[in-house]
C-alpha cells in the first residue's frame, strides 16, 4: 500500500445534514450546497478511474464524511481504530461495518485506551510509514500501529506535531504534508516537523511548498489518483501552479462548504486498493 498508486477502488460517505456541526468544530454549512459539492467530488472521482464505494450518511455523525480518519487498510484489510474526538467515537464501528458488507473485513482492532486518527498516518513509500504523535493519535496508540505495520513488513517512523491551536482544533500529520509523486510531495513548513523534513530529505523527496493563506484553505491537502496525477480544493491557485511546474496534472473540486469541516480529499476518501 502508498499514497500515490493508481486509485482503483475507494470508499466515501455522503455528508449528513443532521447533527451538531457548530458542537463538532464545523463552521455551519449550507445543507444543499454541502451535498452537491460532495456529489461533483464523487463524480470527478469516477471521471478519473476511480472505482467509488459511495457509502450512505449518518445522522447525527457530522463527520462521518471524512473516512480516512476511522479505519486504515493495509494489505490484509481493514484496521479499526479509537478516535479521541467525542463526536467521532462512533464512526470506527460504523465504517467498519459498512467496510466488511463491501467485502473487505477488519483484521485488527485497536485496544482500549489507544486511539489514532489515519490523518496521522502517511504511507512515504510501500515499506516506510511515517505516524504523526498529535492530539488524535497517542502513544499507546502509536505503539499498537508498530506492531500492526511490523506484521505487514513495513517500518514505522514517528514524527512529533505541534500544538498549533490545542486539543480542540484538528492537526493531522496530513494536514502538513501530502505525497504527490514518489519524488515529490507538498508540504506546509511552518507547521512540518523536523523529523518528517529530514525523512524526505533523506529519500530526495522534494516539495512544492504551501502558503499561509493556502494552508488555511486546505492546499495542503492533496489526493494524489496516480502518480502525479492529484485532486486538490479549489481556491489553491498558488499550490495548483507549483505543481503543475513539476508536471503534475492537478483536478480541482468546489470545496466551499466541504471546507467548513476543515477536511480536504484525503480526509473524504479512504483509499481501499491502490497498484
Amino acid at each position: 500500500m502508498n499514497s500515490i498508486g493508481r486509485l482503483e477502488w475507494v470508499a466515501t460517505r455522503t455528508p449528513t445534514t443532521v447533527g451538531d456541526f457548530a458542537g463538532a468544530g464545523w463552521e455551519p454549512p449550507d445543507p444543499a450546497r454541502l451535498l452537491a459539492e460532495h456529489a461533483a467530488f464523487v463524480a470527478l472521482l469516477r471521471s478519473l478511474g476511480c472505482d467509488v464505494l459511495e457509502l450512505p450518511a449518518v445522522a447525527g455523525l457530522v463527520d462521518a464524511c471524512f473516512v480516512y480518519d476511522p479505519v486504515f487498510v493495509t494489505p490484509r484489510g481493514g484496521v479499526r481504530f479509537n478516535q479521541i474526538k467525542p463526536a467521532r467515537r462512533d464512526e470506527p464501528a460504523t465504517l467498519a461495518a459498512d467496510l466488511a458488507a463491501a467485502g473487505l473485513p477488519t483484521w485488527a482492532e485497536m485496544p482500549d485506551g489507544a486511539y489514532a486518527d489515519g490523518g496521522d498516518i502517511c504511507w512515504l513509500d510501500d515499506a516506510t510509514v511515517v505516524i504523526g504523535h498529535s492530539y488524535r493519535t497517542n502513544r499507546p496508540g502509536i505503539a499498537w500501529l508498530r506492531d500492526v505495520f511490523a506484521a505487514e513488513g513495513c517500518t514505522v517512523e514517528v514524527a512529533q506535531l505541534a500544538h498549533d491551536a490545542g486539543p480542540s482544533r484538528c492537526l493531522h500529520l496530513m494536514s502538513v504534508v501530502s505525497m504527490v509523486r514518489h519524488d515529490l510531495a507538498v508540504v506546509y513548513e511552518p507547521l512540518a516537523p523536523v523529523h518528517l523534513l529530514e525523512l524526505l530529505a533523506d529519500r530526495g523527496i522534494a516539495h512544492v511548498t504551501v502558503g499561509p493563506a493556502e494552508y488555511l484553505t486546505l492546499g495542503c491537502n492533496v489526493l494524489a489518483v496516480a502518480p502525479g496525477v492529484v485532486v486538490l480544493p479549489d481556491g489553491n491557485p498558488g499550490v495548483a501552479a507549483d505543481l503543475r511546474a513539476h508536471g503534475v496534472e492537478v483536478h480541482t473540486y468546489t470545496a466551499g462548504e466541504i471546507n467548513k469541516g476543515e477536511g480536504g480529499p484525503t480526509c473524504l476518501t479512504r483509499p481501499l486498493r491502490r497498484t
